[in-house]
């Protein structure tokens, strides 16, 4: 499909307002493609709001892809609960919404921010479109509160971009209309490759050793997980001297204090503050391994060659499992340690977790979703192609 221009439509129509309301980092990343493709369109405005949700860290990161915001909710030191940054959000983007009225509004993933974004576009009734639709795990607090968003969110979707036909499948199963649901590819591989075919610097201070690239911040991993699964990884860093660790270190009291009191002041473990994406991605490019709770990291890593290992039971990225270069360790100090210790010394097994694999896309996401974004809200119904009912596939 040529990209679509004014001429596809009559003058009578008007320029369609795009809402895209963003609240953490990895948001940023994932809606950078799609915000830039769109504004290249003759027949889309584009109006970004941001939550305040991930403050420190949501700056930066808009800056370093050249956004700024139209509109910023402003943080609030004591929103530290889901229920209570709920609804002075849904307030807020209520009243944006019914001053800016706009013909759509997009989210990405599953945070509060994202929930938000979705009950206050079903109250003022504009179409709401959900990127990353369509993860699932079998319960429904875990990931806490992710879970229960995502399955919320969906309800009042009126276009859902699933990153996989596993995502799309699901959707399905939950009686979700197909002629709502495309099989997009994930955004985060178009911001990854650009990102990577540029060849970024080793980051500061990035060890020259086999080095683990470890995040975690996961809420239900606070306390004790977190602590055990960070003393499993020192143990194995004592007994293992031709590796070290490399910590990009969250922002978040809970996960940031149960790093320095377990991690710090060891040689071989470099406890740092968050990274640009750039440095991200050459972070990855450089790492021996990735032991992350992320969701970002399952899809970003793989598509690098990198192995990873994930410090929850459960992930709503089935896929990179199935193709067996993630594996779900848990956080026990046993599993991490003898997860960490057979890819070490079995080189097959390393071997094999470290190719490139694809499944969450081939970087034209953005362009799928844009072209149907016109389709949907552009083109008038009678000129809608028949293939929008169909489940598109990201080949």
């Amino acid at each position: 499909m040529h990209h679509p221009r004014r001429e596809h439509f009559s003058h009578s129509t008007p320029v369609r307002t795009f809402v895209f309301v963003i609240g953490t980092r990895p948001e940023v990343i994932k809606v950078a493609p799609i915000i830039r493709r769109l504004r290249e369109a003759e027949w889309a405005t584009v109006r970004i709001v941001t939550s305040g949700q991930q403050s420190d860290l949501l700056d930066s990161t808009l800056a370093e892809f050249d956004l700024r915001p139209d509109f910023s909710i402003p943080h609030r030191s004591n929103c530290r609960t889901p229920a209570v940054l709920a609804s002075l959000l849904v307030r807020r983007l209520d009243k944006y919404f019914g001053e800016v009225r706009p013909d759509c509004v997009l989210a990405q993933g599953d945070t509060t921010t994202a929930y938000a974004s979705s009950i206050a576009a079903f109250y003022r009734k504009i179409a709401f479109v959900h990127v990353e639709a369509g993860l699932r795990t079998p319960s429904l607090d875990a990931p806490f509160p992710e879970e229960f968003h995502r399955r919320s969110i969906a309800v009042s979707t009126s276009l859902h971009c699933a990153p996989t036909s596993a995502a799309a499948q699901n959707l399905a199963r939950e009686n979700i209309s197909r002629e709502k649901i495309i099989v997009s590819g994930n955004t985060v591989i178009d911001s990854l490759l650009e990102v990577a075919a540029s060849k970024p610097a080793r980051p500061a201070g990035f060890p020259r050793l086999r080095t683990i690239l470890l995040t975690a911040h996961r809420r239900e991993n606070f306390g004790a997980p977190l602590r055990d699964a960070f003393t499993a990884i020192r143990a194995f860093v004592d007994l293992t001297p031709d590796v070290a660790v490399y910590f990009p270190v969250h922002p978040n009291p809970n996960a940031r204090e149960t790093a320095i009191e377990i991690l710090s002041g060891h040689p071989r473990i470099k406890l740092v503050d968050p990274l640009s994406y750039r440095d991200v991605v050459a972070a990855i490019q450089n790492a021996w391994c990735v032991v992350t709770d992320s969701g970002g990291l399952q899809e970003e890593a793989p598509a690098l060659g990198k192995p990873v290992l994930v410090l929850r039971d459960v992930t709503e990225r089935p896929e990179a499992v199935a193709s067996g270069v993630v594996e779900l360790v848990g956080t026990s100090r046993e599993a991490v340690f003898g997860a960490l210790f057979e890819l070490h010394k079995n080189r097959a097994k390393y071997a094999r977790m470290a190719r490139p694999v694809f499944p969450y896309g081939d970087g034209h996401a953005s362009k799928r979703i844009v072209e149907a974004l016109y389709r949907r809200y552009v083109l008038p119904p009678q000129m809608r192609p028949a293939e929008i009912i169909q489940l598109h596939h990201a080949s």
